[in-house]
């Protein structure tokens, strides 16, 4: 089995690039320690030490500038669940709000569909809403399924599938509402790597070789909207990004 050196180095290394409060970073490094020790000696089906998960979702909350009690939480989002310890040990040891995330993302992680009615997408996603009342639990949930879905290529084949399925229909929705647009643009592209394999790779294909033509109209049109605004005294900055292989299969299959 693979050596892994996991330390809380790269983690301090990203807070403190993203200017987190130092005092916030050596809350956050205790939290890492006691999910380190807790998560000690599980590990996920890639083999991999289980810590590495909490981890990766951890580094996808800093990408969303989460506040850090929802970091906290992302290092102890599975410990409820998969380890002996007690909600009254968590609110002890990291404060009430920490638990109430942790307790929020575990209770989410038990909803399943009862009824014909609920599993419509659209219902779904409501019921989910409504039960997080938080909406960093909800951060919280994106970042546990977009790391997931990083790693789906470890699971059975039928997994696979119904786990794009939910991720379609339910939490790419959800990153759309919430505005986080790359999130959304990520899930649906694993998704679709796993949905429609044939037309995910014909997209990759074509689109790495259309991908400095892209690029260049992309810029192009940047500098040509920052030049005509600038000129109108807006001032303003401008970006913009190719199409995702989603975006694109769902126009190609609209256009026929």
């Amino acid at each position: 089995m693979k050596n892994y050196n996991i330390s809380f180095d790269e983690i301090r290394e990203l807070l403190t690039a993203e200017k987190y409060h130092e005092d916030d970073i050596a809350s956050l490094e205790k939290a890492f320690e006691f999910a380190k020790k807790l998560h000690d000696g599980q590990f996920r089906i890639s083999e991999e030490p289980y810590i590495i998960h909490p981890m990766e979702v951890v580094k996808i909350l800093i990408y969303l500038r989460a506040d850090v009690h929802t970091l906290m939480a992302g290092f102890l989002h599975d410990i409820l669940e998969d380890t002996e310890t007690k909600p009254e040990e968590i609110k002890e040891l990291f404060g009430e709000d920490v638990l109430n995330l942790v307790q929020g993302v575990t209770k989410l992680g038990k909803l399943q569909f009862k009824s014909k009615e609920e599993r419509q997408a659209e219902n779904f996603r409501r019921m989910f809403i409504a039960m997080a009342n938080d909406v960093r639990i909800i951060f919280l949930k994106l970042a546990d399924r977009l790391h997931n879905m990083r790693t789906l290529n470890f699971m059975s084949a039928q997994k696979q599938q119904k786990i794009a399925k939910e991720t379609l229909d339910i939490f790419a929705p959800l990153a759309n509402r919430l505005g986080v647009g790359r999130v959304k643009a990520e899930l649906e592209d694993l998704s679709l790597k796993y949905l429609y394999p044939d037309k995910y790779y014909e997209i990759a294909q074509l689109v790495s070789q259309k991908k400095a033509e892209r690029e260049m109209a992309v810029n192009l049109l940047i500098d040509k909207i920052s030049h005509d605004v600038k000129a109108s005294g807006i001032n303003a900055k401008i970006t913009g990004r190719a199409k995702h292989y989603y975006s694109i299969y769902k126009k190609m299959t609209r256009l026929n």
